[in-house]
């Protein structure tokens, strides 16, 4: 036997609905696969600007900004946290234009 998550009341594990609210039960909601696009277009995008701070160290004036740029992104996406918009723009204006419009494509952490 299980309890109903929003009454309490004990119901048949089969069930489906709780008989005594009429609240369906936690195991009847479908469960459906969550596609997780957001970290393959996060891994192309932190890619393609250590690819970028690589390609401009031939001029130490553009590398005072892509390696920050880039160690800044990368320290978000592995402690997930948001990255701006404004970052984002900068980031496709400054370091590489195919990261920047990955990352603005990637809705997972509007800030």
């Amino acid at each position: 036997m299980k309890y109903c998550t929003h009454c309490g009341a004990q119901i048949v594990d089969e069930a489906v609905i709780c008989v005594n609210c009429g609240c369906a039960t936690e195991d009847s909601k479908p469960k459906q696969p969550v596609a997780d696009n957001s970290s393959t277009l996060k891994t192309i995008a932190k890619i393609l600007m250590l690819i970028t701070c690589i390609v401009t160290a031939w001029a130490l004036i553009p590398l005072c900004w892509t390696i920050p740029m880039t160690v800044k992104y990368w320290n978000d996406v592995k402690y997930n946290r948001p990255t701006s918009t404004a970052f984002k723009v900068c980031s496709l204006l400054f370091v590489s234009m195919i990261a920047g419009i990955l990352m603005l494509c990637d809705n997972s952490d509007n800030a």
